[in-house]
C-alpha cells in the first residue's frame, strides 16, 4: 500500500503542478476540519477481508455528518449529499478481492458532497510498475483539476 501512496503523492506533487498544496493525513488522524479545508480528496485503502481498512471506516464513521454526509430514513448513507463540489479519487489494493471495499466506499462517498474525479484505481495482487504509474497519474489528475480550478 505504501508504494501506491508514495506514487499518488508524487503525482500530486509533480513539477508541472502549481499552486496546489498536498497534505497527507493517515485515516486515523484525519479530521472533519481537514476535509472541510481541502479542495480535493484522495482516499487510499487496503482491502482487508474484502472490505476497506478499519482506519478508513473509522474516518468515515467519525466525520460523515460533519463533512456534509446525508442519511436515508433507515439510517443508511443516503443519496443527495450535496452538489458534488469536492473532487475525489480512490485507490484500493487487495490480495484477492477489492469488490466489497470499493462498493462500500462508493456507497459512502455517494452520500457526501463530493464528485469522483477519476476512475478508481483497483489493484489486486502484487503492485507492478503499471500500478505505480496509474497511481502517479491518479494523484496528478486530481492535482491538475485543482490547479485548473484556481
Amino acid at each position: 500500500m505504501s508504494t501506491l501512496t508514495e506514487a499518488v503523492l508524487a503525482g500530486a506533487s509533480d513539477d508541472a503542478i502549481e499552486g496546489v498544496e498536498v497534505v497527507e493525513r493517515p485515516a486515523l488522524e484525519a479530521s472533519a476540519e481537514d476535509v472541510l479545508a481541502a479542495d480535493g480528496i484522495l482516499l487510499g485503502t487496503p482491502a482487508n477481508f474484502g472490505y476497506m481498512s478499519g482506519a478508513l471506516k473509522h474516518f468515515f464513521d467519525s466525520t460523515f455528518l460533519q463533512i456534509g454526509g446525508s442519511l436515508a430514513d433507515d439510517g443508511s448513507a443516503g443519496g443527495g449529499g450535496g452538489e458534488g463540489t469536492i473532487p475525489f479519487g480512490v485507490y484500493v489494493h487487495g490480495r484477492y478481492d477489492t469488490t466489497g471495499a470499493i462498493r462500500a466506499i462508493e456507497s459512502i462517498t455517494g452520500a457526501l458532497p463530493w464528485r469522483q474525479a477519476a476512475q478508481t484505481l483497483d489493484v489486486i495482487g502484487d503492485v507492478t510498475d503499471e500500478h505505480t504509474e496509474a497511481a502517479y497519474e491518479l494523484g496528478g489528475t486530481l492535482a491538475a483539476l485543482l490547479m485548473a480550478d484556481d
